[in-house]
C-alpha cells in the first residue's frame, strides 16, 4: 500500500460517518435479468465436471479453434437468476443502507415478478421491457452476453410518456442523488440529460450529485459521443456530475476524447485525459488494481486490495459506484470516497452479497490489512 493510498485511507477513516440518515435516491433508466453462468472445462460423468476457471483459458480455446478453422462448442450451466443493471444493483445496496430508492427503468410491461418481488418495498416506474444478460464468471474476469431490451429506444419524450413531468420533478426534488446508467445501452441518454437539465430549474431542492456510468461506449457513434459529452457539461452547470467508468471504459473514453493519449498510458493519465475533455466535476476510473479520481483538487490514486478467489465479480463495478456515491452524498472528500467505493466492491466480491453499512465501515477501518 503506497503513501497516496495510505493518506486516502486515513482520510476515509476520519470522514466515514457513524450512521446515515437515509433519504430518497433516484436511479434510472435500465433494467436487466442476469443469468449467472459458469463454463464446463471437462465433464467426467453426469454429476461431476471441472469448471473452466479463467477467461484466459476460455480465450485460448477460442483462438485454437480459429487457428484450426474449426467450429467450437461450450457447455455452460446456469447458477442463478437475479435482477441486474444500474438501477437494480444500486437500489439494492442503498436500500440495504436505509435509503429510500426510487427506481425508474425497464422492468417489463406488465412488470415482471422478479422485479416486483425483490423491490416490493421501493417505488418503481417501469418504462418498458428489460434486457437479459448471460454473465459467465471466471476467476480473472467475466464474459457478459447481453440483449439490451428497450433501453436502446429511450429518450426524453418516451420517459415522460411513462413518468409524467410533474411526477419526475416531485421524485427528484429533495433527493440526495440521481444515478444513471448505462450510456452505452441508452444511445439517446444525451437527450434525457438535456431534459433533466431543463427540469432542474423547476426544482426547489434538486439532487446535488448526479452519477453517470458510461458503460462500454464503443457501441456509440462519434456524433452520439460528442452529444453526450456536451450534455454532461450542461448538466454539470447545475449539479455535481460524477462520471465513473471501469479501467477499460476509461481508456476507451481517453482514446476517443483525449489528445494523443499513449496506448500504454496508466489509469491516472487516461482519467486526466477524460477529465480534460468532459465538463464533469469528477472523473473516476475504477479497476482491479487501482482506482483514480480526478477533480478540482487534482488526481488521487488508491490501490485496491486483491482477493485471490472472488465469490462473485459481476456487478462489482456497480457496487463500487454505490460506495462512491454514498461517500459523496455524505460529504466525504473525493479521495476518501474512492476508498469507500473500493471497500464496497471489495466486500461484495469476497462474499457475493451487498454489504451492510457496518461491513463497509469494517472494511474501511481494516483496509490496510487487506493487502
Amino acid at each position: 500500500m503506497d503513501d497516496e493510498t495510505a493518506d486516502a485511507v486515513a482520510l476515509a477513516g476520519e470522514q466515514f460517518p457513524d450512521a446515515v440518515d437515509g433519504g430518497r435516491v433516484v436511479f434510472g433508466f435500465d433494467g436487466y435479468v442476469d443469468r449467472v453462468r459458469e463454463v464446463v472445462a471437462d465433464r467426467h460423468d453426469p454429476e461431476h465436471y471441472d469448471r473452466l476457471d479463467t477467461l484466459a483459458a476460455f480465450g485460448d480455446r477460442v483462438n485454437r479453434s480459429v487457428e484450426a478453422d474449426s467450429s467450437l462448442s461450450f457447455e455452460w450451466l446456469q447458477r442463478g437468476t437475479r435482477t441486474g443493471g444500474h438501477t437494480s444493483h444500486l437500489s439494492r445496496v442503498f436500500g440495504t443502507w436505509g435509503f429510500d430508492p426510487v427506481m425508474i427503468g425497464m422492468y417489463g410491461r406488465p412488470e415482471l415478478d422478479v422485479f416486483a418481488e425483490e423491490f416490493a418495498e421501493y417505488e418503481r416506474h417501469t418504462l418498458g421491457e428489460p434486457g437479459y444478460t448471460d454473465a459467465v464468471e471466471f476467476d480473472d474476469g467475466k464474459l457478459m452476453i447481453m440483449e439490451l431490451g428497450d433501453t436502446k429506444e429511450l429518450d426524453w419524450e418516451r420517459l415522460l410518456e411513462t413518468v409524467d413531468r410533474e411526477t419526475l420533478a416531485d421524485r427528484l426534488d429533495g433527493a440526495a442523488l440521481l444515478g444513471t446508467g448505462y450510456w452505452a445501452e441508452t444511445p439517446d441518454l444525451p437527450d434525457v440529460l438535456d431534459g433533466l437539465r431543463d427540469l432542474w430549474d423547476e426544482l426547489d431542492d434538486p439532487p446535488e450529485t448526479v452519477l453517470v456510468d458510461p458503460g462500454d461506449v464503443r457501441k456509440l457513434d462519434r456524433d452520439r459521443l460528442r452529444a453526450g459529452r456536451d450534455a454532461l457539461g450542461r448538466l454539470d452547470d447545475v449539479a455535481r456530475v460524477v462520471v465513473s467508468a471501469n479501467r477499460a471504459e476509461t481508456k476507451l473514453l481517453a482514446e476517443l476524447f483525449g489528445d494523443d493519449v499513449p496506448e500504454d498510458a496508466d489509469a491516472a493519465t487516461d482519467a486526466e485525459a477524460v477529465a480534460d475533455a468532459v465538463d464533469a466535476e469528477l472523473v473516476v476510473s475504477h479497476g482491479v488494481d487501482r482506482s483514480v479520481v480526478v477533480g478540482p483538487s487534482g488526481t488521487t490514486g488508491v490501490a485496491v486490495p486483491k482477493v485471490d478467489e472472488p465469490e462473485l465479480t459481476t456487478s462489482s463495478g456497480d457496487h463500487f459506484n454505490a460506495g462512491l456515491a454514498l461517500a459523496l452524498v455524505e460529504g466525504m472528500d473525493p479521495s476518501a470516497a474512492v476508498v469507500v467505493g473500493n471497500a464496497v466492491a471489495g466486500e461484495f466480491v469476497r462474499t457475493g452479497e451487498s454489504p451492510t453499512f457496518d461491513a463497509v465501515r469494517s472494511f474501511v477501518e481494516r483496509y490496510g490489512e487487506k493487502f
